[in-house]
């Protein structure tokens, strides 16, 4: 942008940026888009916190190093590729376009020169943050001085509210709030009050007793106010440091991790160079090191013996959590770190008494800095990995980048690595993806698979193009999971991780989910006979806005947002399709006709004949139709609910029915000046007539053509209809509630499908619409622009505070904040995991994470473990456990029952296959089953091998429930294959 431009004019690509103009806000954005970032060292941490503040989306950055590409840098810079190394090229010369290919807005330059104790450092003033990686310590202090002195720096009787219907406030004691619409007590409104947290509903604003009484309604809005953090300089921080701990398990490995790695900075000052893999006297040089500060001995040897190496997963977390660190400093968003931050994979290394050193040694090739951390055994088990990725979006593609670096699934491995799903990549995902834009409109697993194949040839990648789903059990069956070493889900809800969960379960596979929330991220480790599952935890269910809420007594601007989508479907997707189907099962007016003068019910026929009749043909009816649906839903429903529930009305308690957070709507009159209005009127009849495939141009929809067909509208005069009783439903009304039609709405029905047949309305084309399926990405279809009018006028009309076309696209889509730092950071963690479960770690070593890098917190801890239940007689079962019965062709159900007691010690008394009770004792007939093959009773399908029953067995006491058991998998033969 020109120097001097106001941050406010300038533009937000939110093609590319919509996602994270979420969780940063667009002042946070500007603020970026004028900062300049310098960035020393080319290695693995450096090219992760390269590409996420370039996807972030900041002025300028300066990639520094004075390297040459290697083969070792194969393994940890996903953008050095063989032919760099071949050329001899400089890692910053090599990398430098292809992450400026990332963000077309970031300029990215590069700098080669020599950074050291000599060099004169006020170049580095231009500069608004200044990174450094794989810098020696002695420059880190002569940098952090030059930053911390430098001008301007280089950044771094109370009253009681209670919250309606159990809502929690998410407030903190020492916040501030803002009331506003509290009537009674008025003095409160517009002034900040501070907070003292009561209860997670209720929390106190100070002495209110000089106030008016308090009467009813009102909201409060959470102040956001600046606070200014100080930090210590490098050299008094080294001696007494301020540590964030993540893992409360072993809450002295911070501070013990500080004291070796000064040591090693010292065993680099002393020798001028890092330790040897497996070299036993470095790593006691460097144990002598830290005599002045105790440290753990193992600790000391493990940090000597893969200093060299690099864990890519482990660079990826930390570099996820330094790049958030680095947009606070340029932004003065969120809380800035205080101030050391150290994260240890130390449970991936194994003892080295229990692994020969020689597994460390490097060979040579791109694994070489890898192998140094986990050794040759773990890496040729990496190579063979078969693993299965569920989702590929933002997640999907840095795991895809962790999997690259760790050589996960190589073809002459016989390992592979399988990616799903099909979903169209578009530019508002290139925010958060690798790749340039021509990868657009291409299935995301296609391009994801690409992608994987840049960074590391030798992968065997394969794209589903399938949703992984009930419908598709038939490709992803048994025998495709257990073809799987493990799962990982890369999924955006709740509803695929269970089913994903279920399926990995069933057949006993390790699954690694995470997710993100603007800068939250979570981990969630599943791993066969160890862990609970993720369906062993329920969250709480999505509220439901109530159905009367949305109709008639919306109080908050999601309300309106919703109404408006909700408007959306039903005008221009559900009834269109509802006309489509009832056209295709009767093809015919003249025979629908003939039936209703009969006198049969025909469903949906009111509906559609209405439509019929009424449905616009050209371009000015479908003006007309806006026009009448504003006179609806902006003035007429005011005017109804007033005529029906006037201002003063009180309910039976006396209390007024228009209190909060009911709020009495003021009809809206039309003014065509009023370009929310002008707006309105253009979308809905575009809309109108992509659903009717009516031709429009460019003039049609100018201000001057709408005005003059608004011009010629009648508008049917309003008579209130009789006072209607408003009930406070708590769920959306279904179809199944719709009353029958009445004689006289069925005369009126046959007599429009008359009118239409003899006037030539009826035609192969009249009978056939075009449904619009809401897309909120695509600027130029019009659908946004319906929802966000909608919404605003509806807002307005209920004086509630308006949301901006950002605001209403992320409500009415749905969309989940993301940015680039959370990404990459869960994607890393989930990485480190899937090293343990190859390696077949103890359940003290497997760690879940949950973080917010806006505070910022990270909290690893150990898995929910496996529990045992006992079904009695000292049979316990966990939920990975499934009892196997082979059968054959003549194998009873009393054979079954009978092989269950043997096999397992305890008789079913109940067995059930999916919702068909195949034996309950009790109900009548069920006795002479016992006799009847399981062949006969399951009626399987041909290629069915087996079934997975649900058994349950006899209390200990009369009068008590059965008992649950495991289900058990009868197979329909002995050999487990199909009969």
């Amino acid at each position: 942008s020109p120097p001097g431009m106001a941050a406010d004019s300038m533009e937000i690509d939110d093609s590319l940026y919509s996602r994270q103009r979420y969780v940063l806000g667009d002042s946070a954005m500007h603020q970026m888009a004028q900062s300049s970032v310098f960035l020393s060292g080319m290695g693995g941490l450096g090219i992760e916190i390269a590409k996420n503040i370039v996807l972030a989306g900041v002025k300028a950055v300066s990639l520094h190093d004075t390297k040459q590409c290697e083969t070792w840098d194969l393994g940890s810079n996903f953008f050095i590729h063989k032919e760099d190394v071949l050329g001899q090229k400089s890692r910053v010369e090599a990398v430098c376009p292809r992450v400026a290919e990332l963000n077309p807005y970031v300029h990215v330059d590069v700098s080669s020169l020599a950074l050291d104790d000599n060099t004169d450092l006020g170049f580095l003033g231009k500069y608004q943050c200044v990174i450094l990686t794989e810098a020696r310590l002695s420059l880190q202090k002569r940098v952090n001085d030059f930053c911390h002195s430098h001008q301007p720096p280089i950044r771094d009787s109370p009253g009681v509210v209670t919250c309606m219907d159990n809502q929690p406030h998410g407030l903190q004691t020492g916040q501030s709030v803002v009331f506003r619409e509290v009537n009674g007590m008025v003095e409160v409104n517009g002034t900040v009050r501070p907070v003292s947290v009561l209860s997670p509903y209720s929390f106190a604003i100070g002495d209110t007793s000089q106030l008016q009484p308090y009467a009813h309604g009102g909201f409060f809005v959470l102040l956001k106010t600046p606070k200014t953090y100080r930090f210590e300089t490098l050299e008094k921080q080294l001696c007494d440091p301020h540590v964030l701990t993540p893992d409360f398990s072993k809450p002295e490995a911070p501070l013990q991790i500080h004291a070796a790695m000064m040591a090693l900075d010292t065993f680099q000052e002393q020798l001028s160079r890092l330790p040897n893999a497996g070299c036993s006297q470095d790593a006691e040089v460097l144990l002598k090191l830290t005599e002045e500060a105790p440290v753990n001995a193992e600790l000391v040897r493990c940090l000597s013996r893969t200093a060299r190496g690099t864990l890519p997963p482990l660079a990826a977390a930390v570099g996820g959590l330094a790049s958030q660190e680095v947009l606070k400093a340029i932004t003065g968003k969120f809380a800035p770190l205080q101030q050391w931050f150290y994260l240890d994979a130390i449970e991936v290394v194994r003892p080295l008494q229990s692994v020969a050193a020689e597994e460390f040694f490097p060979r040579g090739d791109r694994y070489d800095g890898l192998r140094a951390c986990i050794g040759e055994s773990m890496c040729l088990e990496l190579h063979k990995l078969r693993v299965f990725m569920v989702g590929c979006g933002a997640i999907g593609c840095e795991m895809l980048k962790n999997f690259a670096l760790l050589g996960v699934g190589l073809a002459s491995s016989s390992g592979e690595v399988g990616v799903s799903r099909y979903v169209l990549l578009s530019s508002v995902s290139l925010g958060v993806h690798h790749g340039p834009r021509p990868h657009r409109k291409k299935p995301k697993s296609t391009t994801a698979a690409e992608a994987t194949l840049e960074i590391n040839p030798d992968l065997q990648v394969d794209a589903h193009l399938n949703k992984v789903c009930p419908a598709t059990e038939s490709v992803y069956n048994d025998a495709f999971y257990c073809r799987l070493n493990l799962v990982v889900t890369a999924l955006d809800n709740v509803e695929a991780r269970r089913y994903v969960d279920s399926r990995c379960l069933s057949n006993q596979r390790a699954l690694l989910d995470s997710g993100t929330m603007g800068t939250k991220g979570h981990t969630e480790i599943i791993v066969p006979n160890l862990t609970e599952s993720y369906n062993s935890h329920r969250d709480p269910p999505e509220e439901e806005i109530p159905f009367c809420t949305l109709k008639s007594f919306p109080s908050v601007i999601e309300h309106t947002i919703q109404w408006a989508r909700d408007k959306f479907e039903n005008l221009f997707a559900h009834k269109p399709s509802m006309f489509n189907s009832f056209w295709q099962t009767h093809p015919s007016a003249e025979v629908v006709l003939q039936r209703m003068q009969r006198g049969e019910s025909l469903e949906g026929s009111f509906q559609v004949i209405k439509l019929l009749s009424k449905r616009p043909s050209r371009w000015d009816q479908c003006v007309t139709f806006a026009r009448l649906k504003f006179e609806k839903y902006f003035k007429r429903k005011a005017l109804q609910l007033l005529h029906s529930f006037p201002l003063d009305t009180r309910l039976k308690d006396g209390s007024l029915f228009w209190q909060s957070p009911k709020r009495p709507p003021a009809p809206v009159d039309f003014d065509l000046k009023d370009s929310l209005h002008f707006g309105f009127i253009v979308s809905t009849a575009r809309l109108f007539a992509g659903v009717y495939n009516i031709p429009y141009s460019q003039k049609d929809v100018t201000e001057e053509e709408v005005t003059r067909l608004l011009s010629i509208v009648k508008i049917p005069e309003y008579r209130p209809s009789e006072k209607v009783s408003v009930t406070d439903e708590t769920v959306r009304k279904p179809d199944s509630m719709k009353l029958p039609l009445s004689s006289e709405e069925e005369r009126e029905a046959i007599a429009q499908l008359e009118q239409a047949i003899a006037t030539d309305n009826v035609t192969a084309e009249s009978l056939q619409v075009s449904p619009l399926q809401f897309e909120k990405d695509d600027d130029g279809n019009g659908h946004m622009d319906f929802v966000t009018a909608a919404s605003a006028l509806r807002a307005r009309m209920y004086a509630i505070e308006p949301a901006d076309r950002l605001k209403t696209k992320r409500i009415a889509g749905k969309i989940i904040p993301a940015i680039a730092t959370a990404t990459a950071a869960v994607a890393g963690l989930v990485a480190l995991e899937l090293v343990k479960v190859v390696g077949g770690y103890e359940f003290e070593s497997f760690k879940n994470c949950f973080f917010n890098l806006a505070i910022p917190v990270v909290v690893l801890t150990e898995p929910a473990q496996v529990k045992q239940s006992l079904i009695r007689d000292n049979i316990y079962f966990s939920i990975w456990d499934c009892w196997t019965i082979f059968g054959r062709e003549d194998f009873t159900l009393s054979d079954f029952i009978n092989a269950v007691r043997e096999k397992y010690g305890i008789e079913p008394t109940m067995v059930v296959h999916g919702v068909k009770m195949l034996y309950v004792p009790v109900m009548p007939g069920h006795s002479k089953r016992l006799k009847l093959t399981m062949q006969k009773l399951i009626k399987p399908s041909v290629d069915r091998r087996y079934v997975d029953l649900t058994v349950s067995f006899a209390p200990e006491a009369d009068g008590d429930d059965d008992l649950p058991g495991p289900p058990v998998r009868y197979f329909f033969s002995r050999n487990g294959e199909t009969p």
